[in-house]
């Protein structure tokens, strides 16, 4: 279970980064910053993969009350432009950036630093399971992610992005080869680059 360890190891305030979307072939990926109060830190903080929806949503709704929060994106186009690693980073920087106050400490999820950082920065390998900021972070990004891709399922409702949120699901690929790509797919996947090519 993530605890507060690495948070307590700083004298400022610490935020966990992580994000959510690298491997869909639509859609953005999402990146959140994650602040908390270490004297009011929701109970049942998790990775968001091992936790149900209706927990995750519950969650969110708790931090946005008491935590500070910074979203960054990385849109489509610029997964396409950049390469997904270096879009993912792009996010990840953003998001801290977008927090309401500057973190001394930011623990990121994974191996990577992202670049132009605004505070010292720490990689934790599996950081979701490891640390609670990083793992609000990525309830956060989950969550509006996956309100993301509910609203693109509005506007594209033929691909059934409410459902699989954009990953490349038996469905979804049927739907590419019958459809071709929608403004919102990654060219750079492959199964987007050929389903483009019919």
């Amino acid at each position: 279970m993530p605890d507060f360890s690495f948070e307590n190891a700083s004298p400022g305030p610490v935020c966990g980064v992580d994000e959510v979307g690298r491997g869909p072939g639509a859609g953005p990926v999402v990146a959140a910053a994650v602040i908390l109060d270490p004297a009011n830190i929701p109970a049942g903080i998790d990775d968001s993969k091992k936790l149900s929806e209706k927990r995750r949503t519950a969650l969110f709704g708790e931090l946005q009350g008491i935590a500070h929060i910074g979203i960054g994106m990385a849109e489509p186009e610029e997964i396409d432009r950049l390469n997904i690693l270096h879009a993912s980073m792009m996010a990840m920087s953003r998001a801290v950036h977008a927090l309401p106050m500057e973190p001394a400490m930011a623990l990121i999820d994974g191996n990577r630093l992202p670049k132009n950082m605004p505070c010292a920065a720490q990689t934790i390998i599996k950081g979701d399971s490891k640390s609670l900021s990083i793992a609000a972070a990525s309830v956060v990004a989950k969550v509006v992610r996956d309100a993301l891709m509910v609203q693109a399922d509005v506007l594209y409702p033929d691909y059934g992005f409410a459902r699989h949120k954009g990953y490349l699901t038996a469905h979804h690929k049927a739907a590419l080869e019958r459809l071709g790509p929608c403004p919102i797919h990654r060219y750079s996947f492959r199964p987007v680059m050929l389903a483009a090519q019919h």
